[in-house]
């Protein structure tokens, strides 16, 4: 992987480029910024391409993938206060004014949009698993590891791991009956849809929880509880997608305990019981 400039890769293996290449170059150039924080879904349909034509075009100018060139090209043309954080901060602002607008904005968004159909069958699915797996990677494991800890508490038989070889190890052993809940802000790291794909090849059902309903994961899921975060950045923090999934997680929690009426009470107060012995 090289350092120089996206910008300057591109113009200068210009020549090199196929014709549907040089559409994409074309357009890159022309629009920089906008190109960043589409999806390659998005922008390849933006652009009239495929997506393995903007593949092959990243790998072409001597980047491992689509992924890493995005990522060059974000350093490149996004201004550094727009990298930390999902909405630019100027001087003068309050940062915590700007945190919590931005959280608030993105619940509301994400209430407004939720598919509640597609919540009702998700948790319908959980509650009757034969074991329900909850999985993620990096900053999606710390929303897997709050739903284990919400979840423990139906009763249900919950598997959680945050080693990546131990959740492929447990995706491994999963059969029909079985469901996943994997969660994954972009949809589109390797390892991520290397779980989804040893999960569905064992016929585990999959619900994905994500900011990108139009990504590689997204698509494989057999349902998809989408996160209204707006375009999910290549290089700021996710933290009021996190903020929401978190919140999902408890919708998710609520409307399983509905549905198991009686039983999940009592296991309820099972855990509560127990949780009240160690307390002074």
């Amino acid at each position: 992987m090289h350092d120089a400039s996206a910008i300057y890769t591109i113009r200068s293996r210009y020549s090199s480029l196929s014709a549907k290449e040089k559409k994409i170059a074309d357009f890159i150039l022309e629009y920089p910024k906008e190109s960043v924080n589409p999806s390659i879904e998005e922008l390849a349909e933006r652009i009239g391409i495929s997506e393995s034509t903007m593949v092959r075009f990243a790998k072409k100018l001597g980047y491992s993938g689509y992924q890493r060139f995005r990522i060059a090209l974000a350093r490149e043309t996004i201004p550094a206060e727009l990298q930390l954080f999902e909405s630019e901060v100027h001087e003068g602002d309050d940062v915590v004014d700007v945190v919590f607008k931005h959280a608030c904005a993105t619940l509301e968004e994400t209430h407004a949009t939720l598919n509640r159909t597609v919540i009702k069958e998700a948790a319908s699915l959980m509650a009757s698993s034969r074991s329900l797996l909850l999985m993620g990677l990096g900053g999606s494991n710390i929303i897997a590891l709050d739903a284990y800890h919400k979840m423990i508490r139906t009763g249900l038989a919950c598997q959680y791991s945050g080693d990546y070889h131990m959740q492929l190890m447990l995706a491994s052993q999963t059969g029909e009956g079985d469901v996943a809940l994997l969660i994954s802000h972009t949809g589109s790291g390797h390892d991520t849809l290397a779980l989804a794909e040893e999960l569905k090849a064992n016929g585990c059902r999959l619900i994905v929880l994500t900011s990108n309903p139009r990504s590689p994961l997204a698509k494989a899921g057999n349902l998809v509880i989408a996160v209204n975060a707006g375009r999910p950045s290549v290089v700021a923090e996710s933290f009021s997608a996190r903020i929401t999934s978190l919140v999902l997680i408890d919708v998710l929690y609520v409307e399983i305990l509905e549905l198991m009426g009686n039983r999940g009470v009592e296991n309820l107060n099972k855990m509560r019981s127990v949780i009240a012995k160690r307390r002074i």
